[in-house]
């Protein structure tokens, strides 16, 4: 039996969900996307909607290994870091959002009304509807939410801290129609008063109409800090037994207790993770401890670890991985290769005029996203071979 205090899985987990994220973000058209790869439309559960807690819950286990150096205690070394980390993470994600509007009002040539000079003045200035939320500002409060409780608290009541926020936000989501697509929702109503209709993501109704409703909105981070909370608590546990078979047991025990109360919770609180619900948190930690406890067991354990070397890639630089899959995003659907007779991006080039040329819609699209990742993979490997941690 190998005991190691170093675990492989933990990179390889981090890699299959940046992986995940960068795949499912990037079909070649959002009109032709496989079942499984798209999110739940509202109440529901998708493999592509496990891939962002995935990712939260194995930051909250990373949590514990960083906090560890100031032995869980506040000081101004411990809080400093953290809220410097998460100014930087914050500051990214809305880099990400000016980046994207900057660059689609800019290289928008089909627009004849505004020269390129009026269109790059107003794409350096897009403040009047940048969006204020996203994934790295969600990443980065969750972080400093929770890593701050820990440095408060006993950890022996890590656990407790987490039910009692998930307990909380029920009872608010009950309250505040938690649960309806709708203007009236709890969370839309906090999102439109401190940030505005125009600084919230559109999301669109079945009906086919949009409406202001941020799936990464400020009262539904809240659960988030005790996703991250559980996550750290399968960090304790990792660092407190050192025999990987006895890890895994006590992951797995874990997990399935997670799983099956979440299951049970869904019937009065249903799984949904545009409001982050705490079915959605119970489940999918159960889901991640699962995993987890799988990939230890693969990989440490029995030392099936080729096919893993693919994610490593991505595991050892996640949210550098992250972020340069979003900028690329960004400048392959806007850079054009031709003008005439209209505007043709890179993207809608290799889509469009390659591999529809020969494939089915849905199948020409799932190639494309996979083209995405192995191109974000190319420069993440250079940076694994030479052994490059980015840190962000």
């Amino acid at each position: 039996m190998q005991v190691t205090n170093r675990l492989l899985a933990l990179d390889v987990m981090r890699g299959i969900t940046i992986a995940g994220m960068i795949l499912v973000n990037n079909p070649g058209s959002w009109g032709h996307i496989f079942t499984p790869l798209e999110h739940a439309s509202w109440n529901g559960l998708t493999p592509t909607d496990l891939v962002f807690p995935f990712f939260m819950f194995i930051m909250g286990v990373s949590t514990y290994f960083s906090l560890r150096k100031y032995d869980f205690r506040f000081s101004s070394d411990a809080v400093w870091k953290i809220l410097r980390r998460t100014l930087v993470i914050f500051g990214i994600g809305l880099a990400i959002g000016w980046f994207g509007l900057l660059c689609r009002t800019t290289l928008n040539f089909g627009n004849t009304e505004m020269t390129f000079s009026e269109r790059l003045m107003h794409g350096l200035m897009p403040f009047d509807k940048i969006r204020a939320l996203g994934v790295m500002q969600r990443l980065a409060l969750s972080y400093c939410g929770a890593s701050l409780l820990i440095l408060l608290i006993d950890q022996k009541k890590v656990l407790y801290v987490a039910g009692g926020i998930l307990i909380a936000y029920l009872v608010v989501l009950l309250v505040g129609n938690g649960f309806d697509l709708s203007e009236n929702n709890v969370i839309n109503v906090v999102d439109r008063a401190l940030f505005g209709v125009n600084h919230i993501y559109k999301d669109v109704l079945p009906d086919g109409s949009s409406i202001a409703f941020d799936p990464e909105g400020l009262l539904s981070t809240l659960p988030c800090l005790a996703h991250v909370l559980l996550g750290f608590y399968v960090g304790k546990i990792i660092n407190s037994v050192q025999d990987n078979g006895q890890r895994i047991q006590q992951i797995f025990i874990f997990g399935t207790i997670l799983l099956f109360a979440g299951f049970l919770l869904s019937y009065g609180c249903p799984i949904n993770k545009k409001v982050w619900s705490p079915s959605f948190v119970m489940v999918t930690c159960g889901l991640g401890s699962l995993l987890l406890s799988l990939l230890i067991w693969l990989i440490d354990i029995k030392g099936y670890a080729r096919w893993s070397h693919f994610f490593e890639s991505f595991g050892i630089n996640p949210l550098f991985m992250y972020v340069l899959g979003a900028f690329l995003s960004i400048l392959l659907s806007t850079i054009p290769v031709s003008l005439s007779p209209e505007v043709l991006t890179i993207k809608g080039f290799v889509y469009n005029d390659l591999l529809l040329s020969w494939l089915p819609d849905l199948w020409a699209s799932l190639v494309y996203a996979i083209l995405f990742v192995l191109l974000n993979w190319s420069i993440g490997h250079i940076l694994y071979r030479k052994q490059l941690y980015i840190k962000i």
